[in-house]
């Protein structure tokens, strides 16, 4: 199963790729982390953020790989504990491992109507505004974390 952050933003602080790229490293191979960034439109005084919003999600869009779920990061989504997380990947792999997963982060304007509506989850990481950037570690964390618990790890513990 594989599991893909699209996330817009392509020119980050070289400690979020850091971050990141460290607890994609840490999976394994059965349960991988791939990032797939989306360049931002840009911000002019023509534009507006609709259309803004709507050229990033028809980027957001083409970059999705075919046949994953989707889960929509928003901080107006529900919030799932980290031992809630690990159950539905644990379920997910169960469906066969074939349920490979897209989490999209959206940019500094947040995401389309149309993205959230392909959603099967809606997912706040919390109920504050997290600097975009920061959402890619912290989910990479998460993920890791869910996996650690799947897998009995000592990284998590309670």
């Amino acid at each position: 199963m594989k599991l893909y952050v699209v996330a817009v933003g392509n020119k980050m602080p070289a400690w979020i790729d850091a971050g990141f790229n460290d607890y994609a490293k840490r999976m394994p191979t059965e349960l991988s982390i791939q990032l797939i960034n989306i360049k931002p439109e840009k911000r002019n005084a023509g534009r507006n953020t609709e259309q803004i919003l709507i050229a990033e999600g028809l980027r957001i869009k083409a970059a999705l790989p075919s046949g994953c779920q989707i889960v929509v990061l928003d901080e107006n989504g529900k919030q799932w504990s980290t031992i809630n997380l690990a159950e539905r990947i644990k379920g997910w792999m169960g469906d066969g491992g074939n349920t490979n997963t897209a989490f999209i982060i959206g940019g500094s304007d947040g995401l389309h109507g149309d993205i959230k509506k392909l959603a099967k989850y809606i997912l706040a990481l919390s109920a504050m505004t997290l600097p975009h950037g920061l959402v890619r570690v912290v989910l990479a964390e998460q993920l890791y974390r869910a996996n650690s618990i799947i897998k009995r790890h000592p990284y998590h513990r309670e």
